[in-house]
C-alpha cells in the first residue's frame, strides 16, 4: 500500500527559461497556469480543448502535466516539492 506521504505537496518548484527557479504554493501555480491559458484559448493542448473554465483547464494541467510549451524556446515545468520526509 502505498505511503500517503507520497500524495501530500508542500509546493511546487517552477523552471522558466533565463529564470531563476520559482517556489509557488498551489493557488500561486494555478494563478499562473490560468494567467497563461488566458492568452491561449486559441492554441490550447488538445487534453483542455474539452473543458470549457479557465480554471478548470489550469487545475487539470497542474494535477496532471509538468509542464507546459507556451512559445518559441519557452517553456514552463513543475514539479511537486515535499519539505518533510
Amino acid at each position: 500500500m502505498p505511503d500517503s506521504i507520497m500524495y501530500q505537496e508542500d509546493g511546487f518548484v517552477v523552471l522558466e527559461p533565463d529564470q531563476p527557479e520559482q517556489f509557488l504554493t498551489a493557488e500561486e501555480l494555478l494563478e499562473k497556469l490560468k494567467a497563461i491559458l488566458l492568452t491561449r484559448q486559441d492554441d490550447l493542448p488538445r487534453e483542455l480543448v474539452k473543458i470549457p473554465s479557465v480554471e478548470g483547464q489550469a487545475q487539470y494541467l497542474m494535477e496532471n502535466f509538468c509542464d507546459l510549451d507556451v512559445g518559441p524556446d519557452s517553456y514552463l515545468q513543475w514539479y511537486v516539492v515535499r519539505l518533510q520526509k
